[in-house]
């Protein structure tokens, strides 16, 4: 059912389908402009255009392989474009200017990446302590010492509903797959982010653990920032589940290209021939997550 699925989106011709550039309100906090991405002959971007303004909610949706996860490196610095640019605004600079990335070196890019957190499908967890897992990243990229970075591991590791008292001295491996994912969800929130990345946050997981991670990104994006700032949210993901709860603003790529930029209702309800088998099979694809030789792993 699903390969059938997939050879008829295959064969489906969407130039008149693509969704127009949602102009969004508010500061722009990431611009993806004419976005082309291909792996040897194969075009998985063809000419993204994408604007999320600060403080949105919005989820990344779209049949495995369609450029989802290559879309979300290139606004994380992970790959280079082809051709086009993605602009992400700088919040170390007055006035968070936004800055093309492509013309970025290590350390500008580093001074960028202080205000952003990622949370990989995976957790990307390191050997060690919970403890650790955190710390480190705190030392690393906010220059904390031992006692800051004691009581932040603690806040964070209950504020994502863990025993600050058990769970820090935890190893990873001692870990269930929900607390793992609270875990990563914890170590980003200790940055104290204004733009905050998933990939497939609740993959993988059992639907009682889902929904809790889901209730965790709507409330890690409400949390203001300790500047009294909204957080940006941006998720790629399968789970239907998640649009309905949390009601982002949903965009779906089909062959390299946005084909639906609008309110979760509106994508729930889409009766188009390209979007609905796709809602159909969320639940499948979201159990499932076909692999792909075009989309390399995250490093």
């Amino acid at each position: 059912m699903v390969e059938a699925w997939y050879e008829m989106m295959d064969r489906a011709t969407t130039s008149q389908q693509l969704a127009p550039l949602s102009r969004p309100v508010g500061q722009v906090e990431v611009r993806v402009k004419n976005l082309h991405k291909s792996f040897d002959r194969n075009y998985v971007l063809r000419g993204v255009n994408l604007e999320i303004a600060r403080g949105e909610m919005v989820a990344i949706v779209g049949s495995s392989g369609c450029g989802k996860t290559v879309l979300l490196k290139h606004m994380i610095g992970h790959l280079q474009p082809d051709q086009g640019r993605v602009l992400v605004a700088d919040h170390e600079l007055p006035g968070a200017p936004l800055m093309d990335l492509t013309t970025l070196g290590p350390a500008e890019m580093d001074q960028l990446r202080r205000n952003w957190a990622v949370v990989f499908q995976r957790n990307a967890l390191f050997t060690g302590t919970v403890y650790d897992n955190i710390g480190l990243v705190l030392e690393d990229v906010k220059g904390m010492g031992e006692p800051e970075i004691r009581q932040r591991v603690r806040d964070v590791i209950q504020s994502v509903g863990l025993d600050p008292d058990q769970v820090p001295r935890m190893n990873r491996e001692a870990l269930s797959g929900g607390m793992a994912k609270r875990v990563a969800v914890a170590r980003a929130l200790s940055l104290d982010p204004l733009l905050v990345f998933y990939d497939e946050p609740t993959t993988g997981l059992d639907p009682e653990f889902a929904q809790r991670i889901q209730d965790l990104v709507q409330d890690v994006h409400n949390r203001k920032t300790s500047m009294g700032t909204q957080r940006t949210t941006i998720i790629v993901t399968h789970d239907i589940g998640l649009l309905c709860r949390l009601q982002p603003r949903v965009v779906m790529l089909h062959q390299g290209l946005v084909l639906f930029d609008g309110p979760a209702e509106e994508f729930e309800k889409s009766k188009s021939p390209h979007i609905k088998p796709y809602l159909d099979l969320m639940p499948v694809l979201h159990r499932c997550e076909r692999p792909t030789a075009a989309t390399p792993p995250l490093p």
